[in-house]
């Protein structure tokens, strides 16, 4: 992946995605494949989102892994991260469990995203959360399920800027649900969007409840 930030012209905030196979460097023309994995099931702890990269909307999977850990063990809790802020995830961690009811104090959390992307936008908070909470109730959520979404201290659901372009981008793709921060306002035809304003709300809505 290069990032092109500025010309002679001023900012560009453009993304081009390359592989390198034997033949040379080559265009990736749907990058998408490299940032999320296809699986024959749901399974518990994935969740996608829609990133942007400059003005390019990019879908990533983010995957999470919850030990069942010792009740009340806190030092021992061992906190795994690749590919996302770890200060971020440490926030969206302690949030989902005072706020949602998502027991992980005392368990070993894993997080990662797929094909080794670098994520840090706020936007990617939801789906975070959202993986790492399927994870430890062992709950798959839906494989047509994208979620966009900053995440705050009161568990508040804020707003990201471009939701309709990475919405569109989703539904190109093949992803018929979306859960959005309250006020997004964006409809696509055939795509269910539901907007959420609180972090347990979210998670109400794809069947997962807190202790």
């Amino acid at each position: 992946m290069i990032r092109a930030i500025k010309n002679r012209f001023g900012a560009s905030d453009e993304v081009g995605c390359f592989d390198l196979s034997d033949s040379g460097i080559e265009s990736v023309l749907d990058p998408t494949g490299l940032f999320t994995s296809r699986h024959a099931e749901p399974v518990p702890g994935t969740c996608v989102t829609v990133t942007l990269e400059g003005r390019r909307p990019l879908l990533a999977e983010i995957q999470a892994l919850v030990s069942q850990g010792r009740e009340n063990d806190f030092g021992n809790a061992r906190r795994v991260v690749s590919g996302l802020d770890s200060a971020r995830t440490s926030m969206t961690l302690a949030v989902l469990e005072l706020r949602a009811g998502i027991r992980v104090g005392g368990r070993d959390v894993y997080a990662a995203t797929v094909g080794g992307m670098k994520m840090s936008e706020p936007a990617a908070d939801l789906a975070l959360a959202l993986a790492v909470a399927s994870a430890a109730k062992g709950l798959a959520l839906p494989s047509d399920l994208v979620a966009i979404g900053e995440v705050g201290l009161a568990g508040e659901i804020r707003k990201v800027s471009g939701v309709d372009r990475r919405l569109q981008e989703a539904f190109r793709l093949g992803f018929k649900r979306a859960l959005v921060p309250t006020g997004s306002e964006t409809k696509i035809a055939g795509m269910e969007i539901v907007e959420v304003s609180r972090l347990d709300q979210a998670l109400k809505r794809v069947k997962i409840t807190g202790e």
